[in-house]
Formats: C-alpha cells, sequence, structure tokens
C-alpha cells in the first residue's frame, strides 16, 4: 500500500510537471500563484495535524500490544511461582505451563502473537490442559486452596489478555482517514509542480519528499500490525519467562 500511495503522490507531481507548460499564460501569473499557494498552505496544515494523528494513534496501539506482551510474560512467570509454592502435586501443572509458552515459541516465521491469535480466531482452546491440571489439583489445606485459587486466577488472566490482543487486532485502520489523507497528498505534490521549474533538481527534490510521505504511511500500517511485518512486537520478555519457567 505504501509503494502505491508512492506511486500516486509522486505521479501527482509529474502530472504537475506536465500540465505546467500547458497552462495559458493568464493561469501563470503571480496572482494565481498565489491564490494556489494559499490555499495549498491550508491543506499542508491539514496533512502534517492528521498525519500526526495517525502517527500517534498507531504508536499507542503499538505501545498497548507491547505491554499485554510483557505483561503476558509476567503472568507466565508469576502462575509458574504459584504452582511451585503449591508443592510437587502442581509438578505436571508447571510442565504443562512450560509446553503451553514453549510452544507458541516454537521456532517459525509466524511470531507468537500471530500463533496466538490464529489459535482464538479458529477457535482453538489455547491453554486448555493447563485449566484441566489446576482443575484437578486436590488441596490438602488452606494454604493449597488458596494457592490454587490464585493459580486459576492467573490462568484466567493469561486468557483474558490473549483475548483482549486478538479483540484489539480486529479494529481496522482508519480507512476512510487515511484515504482522505492520500488524496490531499497527491492534490499537494500537483499543485507543487505545477508552477515549478522543469529541471532534475525538482524532480528529485519531489521524488525524496514523495517517499518521505510514503515511509510514514509505512510506518502507520507497520505499528497498527504489530504481530508481524517490518515493526514486530518483540518475543524476549516470554523468551527471558520461559528461560524462569521451572526454576
Amino acid at each position: 500500500m505504501s509503494i502505491a500511495v508512492f506511486a500516486g503522490v509522486f505521479g501527482g507531481a509529474l502530472l504537475g510537471l506536465y500540465v505546467s507548460p500547458k497552462l495559458p499564460v493568464h493561469h501563470q501569473g503571480s496572482e494565481s500563484k498565489d491564490i494556489v499557494r494559499l490555499g495549498m498552505g491550508l491543506v499542508a496544515t491539514t496533512v502534517a495535524v492528521v498525519l500526526g494523528l495517525l502517527v500517534s494513534s498507531a504508536k499507542n496501539f503499538y505501545d498497548t500490544q507491547g505491554n499485554e506482551m510483557t505483561q503476558l510474560a509476567a503472568d507466565y512467570v508469576m502462575l509458574d511461582r504459584v504452582l511451585a509454592y503449591y508443592g510437587p502435586e502442581a509438578a505436571e501443572a508447571r510442565v504443562a505451563l512450560r509446553n503451553l509458552l514453549a510452544g507458541l515459541l516454537e521456532s517459525g516465521r509466524a511470531s507468537h502473537i500471530t500463533r496466538s491469535l490464529n489459535a482464538i480466531k479458529s477457535g482453538t482452546i489455547v491453554g486448555d490442559r493447563l485449566i484441566d491440571r489446576l482443575q484437578a489439583l486436590s488441596p490438602q489445606n488452606d494454604n493449597q486452596r488458596t494457592l490454587k485459587a490464585e493459580a486459576i486466577s492467573v490462568a484466567l488472566q493469561l486468557g483474558q489478555t490473549r483475548w483482549l490482543m486478538f479483540e484489539q487486532n480486529t479494529v481496522p485502520v482508519p480507512r476512510l482517514l487515511l484515504g482522505m489523507l492520500i488524496a490531499w497528498l497527491i492534490l499537494l505534490f500537483l499543485s507543487f509542480a505545477i508552477f515549478a521549474p522543469r529541471n532534475l533538481t525538482v524532480i528529485a527534490g519531489l521524488f525524496m519528499a514523495a517517499f518521505a510521505v510514503s515511509g510514514a504511511i509505512l510506518l502507520i500500517l507497520e505499528m497498527y500490525h504489530p504481530q508481524g511485518g517490518l515493526i514486530r512486537l518483540s518475543e524476549a520478555p516470554l523468551r527471558a519467562a520461559l528461560a524462569q519457567l521451572g526454576q
């Protein structure tokens, strides 16, 4: 999509350079240039505001997903510690917990979050064996009953966080706002070129500017899809948690 944006924006600039010599002389006067520049100044301000809002929104979404990923890692470690305090009776549950996380972090192109969300989307119950292990525990005293209740609570929190991340990833990118931004950019570059001299320096400058704004669109789209792509969430917290499980 960012390549299409670059083609559209730079194409608008080339169209402006093509149309420029064909304009009637009375359309190229200083008054006409001033009016167009005033109007495009307003458009440029609007584009800057909207672009800034989209980048900020995408960054907030990316940071939210990153925080939830860290929360998942902390819950894995917390659940393992609760089961360790429960006693040797919880050994099978601890093994099931470690196998669950290790399976989600297995080598492959898809990231942990992608595999986890795809499993939820397909209807697969992620961690069902772990819940079964926790339910099968038979507390022998009040301390173990408290720890079992806490373990089930943390396990449910794990599932709640995964579902939250899944629901957040179903929210689409604001396409109407993005489409309007692209249209404004094309119009803006067309106006830049229509009164510009036709030389290599101008073409190179317009090319680099189009490349920069299409790069901004790429960043926005990538941060709205942090589970894959060029800017993906780091699995370092989960891998650090895996190293702590069973200790």
